[in-house]
């Protein structure tokens, strides 16, 4: 036994796209995912708000940050406070 669909309906095929799928807008490549105190990042980007990375970048977040790379002082600033933690104990 065949099903038939019946008439006026679609398949529909989810094509979501990757980060790497999405086109680079002008400057994203000179941008980079910072680190942010998470209760600071979910209030700004409800807020509108601007946050300071750890590496002292002020901004208002906006995009996905899984599209960018991590800033490199963002990234050995989070190591050294990661390892100024683990030496208090």
């Amino acid at each position: 036994m065949t099903t038939q669909m019946s008439p006026g309906t679609q398949t529909i095929e989810d094509t979501r796209t990757s980060p790497v799928d999405v086109p680079l807008e002008p400057g994203d490549q000179e941008r980079f995912s910072h680190y942010v105190e998470k209760e600071k990042l979910t209030e700004a980007m409800v807020m509108g708000t601007p946050v300071v990375a750890l590496c002292g970048k002020v901004w208002v977040p906006s995009r996905d940050p899984e599209r960018f790379p991590v800033c490199p002082e963002c990234k050995d600033a989070w190591e050294n406070l990661k390892k100024g933690d683990d030496n208090d104990e």
